[in-house]
This record gives C-alpha cells, sequence and structure tokens, in this order.
C-alpha cells in the first residue's frame, strides 16, 4: 500500500510539471496575457491615429477647405485681393509725438514740477 501511495504521488507530480513549469504552464500564459494586453493599447493608439490620417485624406481629396487651411497656416499664402495683417506681441511701441515736442523721460514724468519760490 504504501509503494501505491508513492507511485500515485509520482505519477501525479509528472502530470503537475507540464501545468506548472512546461512549455504550456500557466506561468507563460499569463506572460503571454500580460504582452497581449499591452499590444492590444498600442494596437487602439495606432487605430486611432489611422482613423485620423485616413480623415485627413478623405477631406483633402474631397474638399478645398483643407487644402486652403493648410496654404494659409503653414506656407502663410493668402487669397487675391486679401489683406495681410501681422500683430507681432511683445512690447509695443510708443506712438508718433507731435511735431516740436519734446518727449518726455520715465524720470520726469514720474517727478511733479517744482513750485517757484518768489517771495
Amino acid at each position: 500500500m504504501r509503494w501505491l501511495t508513492l507511485f500515485l504521488v509520482l505519477v501525479i507530480a509528472a502530470l503537475q510539471y507540464p501545468l506548472w513549469l512546461g512549455k504550456g504552464s500557466w506561468l507563460r500564459v499569463w506572460e503571454v496575457d500580460q504582452k497581449i494586453a499591452a499590444q492590444k493599447k498600442v494596437n487602439q493608439g495606432l487605430k486611432a491615429r489611422n482613423a485620423s490620417l485616413d480623415a485627413e485624406v478623405r477631406d483633402l481629396k474631397q474638399g478645398y477647405g483643407a487644402i486652403e487651411e493648410r496654404a494659409r497656416s503653414e506656407l502663410g499664402m493668402i487669397k487675391q485681393d486679401e489683406v495681410f495683417f501681422q500683430v507681432l506681441e511683445g512690447e509695443r511701441p510708443l506712438p508718433p509725438q507731435a511735431s516740436g515736442a519734446k518727449p518726455e523721460s520715465p524720470q520726469s514724468a514720474a517727478k511733479p514740477p517744482a513750485a517757484s519760490a518768489k517771495h
């Protein structure tokens, strides 16, 4: 009876070995599932990018709106008889002063005029 129990334990261990450590083991299946999940996330991002590019190609083939928008933004083109205004950000130049007027320095503008001392 003792030999039979030992034999059955060895048979069960021999059957369990491939399940835990073999080619199709649970550990290997778990690793492959992790890789599949990561690849699905990558594929989702690529599908979204492809859909965006497909929509852009369709728009460029069918309408002139996208072509005009690209020409304006990327190439700086304007339509015929159109006036272009360029707005520069940053410091604004001072407006021109009237002729003969002396420009005030920032220091003199801050000081009040001195009172005359006539007694």
